[in-house]
């Protein structure tokens, strides 16, 4: 058993936190989030157009950028992340380019060195995994993709095929932030997806408090939180680590609550 699928066969739904690598002490926050109970972590990778972002990950974008951050780094992080946390799964999020630039073979190997799980990339559609796909699956790298409300019966397979480790729904037909879809709106749209696959399926975009996090912990495998992250990283600073690990238990605490008896 992977860590990933570890992390989705808990007796509760999986609660995924993201945050932007090189924004803050990356390492504290990191540490902060899965002390606070996240069963998965999303690292995101800087990237000059971030188009899946909305404001509060632009912003964490360039701060990282303007500090220097570069995907060696990232890498480096993640290794270190690895040697600290041994059980929790590590998902990269980002874009194409810092991804296959070098080539996707050579990402894939520095990747899968580094101890990473998972790749999430925004920019390169299913009908292009060749692109990256099968580089990360001969190394033991889920390709984990993303199906939106705008993903209909006909393309769904596409997205479905070659894709590892969970399924990322992403709950609105737009960017990362404050906007949210409404809860039955996910609920449709996850058994949808679930009765395609056997993926676990964890929704993200626009979850920003434990109350949200619960709603949809009752009817998705997992949850992801990121801009909620990101804000407090911006505004705290170097003191950042404990309000993460503030906020991440309440959402642990909210979702393991409110499907407490529903899995086996």
């Amino acid at each position: 058993m992977t860590r990933l699928h570890a992390a989705f066969d808990k007796p509760h739904p999986a609660f995924v936190a993201f945050i932007t690598a090189g924004d803050g002490d990356t390492a504290a926050n990191l540490d902060a989030l899965v002390a606070g109970g996240a069963d998965v972590i999303e690292l995101g990778m800087p990237f000059t157009d971030p188009m899946a972002d909305g404001p509060a990950i632009q912003s964490a974008n360039l701060r990282s950028l303007g500090a220097g951050t570069t995907t060696a780094d990232v890498l480096r992080i993640a290794a270190e992340f690895r040697q600290r946390h041994p059980d929790t799964p590590l998902v990269l999020m980002g874009y194409a380019n810092p991804m296959v630039r070098r080539g996707p073979e050579w990402f894939a190997d520095a990747a899968s060195q580094a101890g990473v799980d998972g790749v999430i990339c925004v920019d390169i559609p299913p009908e292009e995994d060749q692109a990256l796909g099968p580089a990360l699956r001969a190394k033991g790298i889920a390709p984990i993709r993303l199906a939106t409300p705008t993903t209909d019966e006909a393309r769904l397979p596409a997205v479905i095929e070659g894709s590892q480790g969970f399924l990322y729904y992403v709950s609105v037909a737009g960017i990362t932030g404050k906007q949210q879809a409404a809860i039955q709106s996910i609920e449709e749209n996850v058994a949808r997806i679930k009765r395609s696959t056997d993926l676990p399926v964890a929704v993200g975009f626009g979850v920003r408090t434990p109350e949200q996090a619960a709603d949809i912990a009752r009817v998705a495998d997992g949850v992801v939180v990121g801009s909620a992250f990101i804000d407090l990283v911006e505004e705290f600073g170097k003191g950042a680590p404990a309000k993460l690990q503030e906020l991440a238990t309440a959402m642990t605490r909210a979702m393991r609550a409110a499907t407490q008896g529903n899995r086996t």
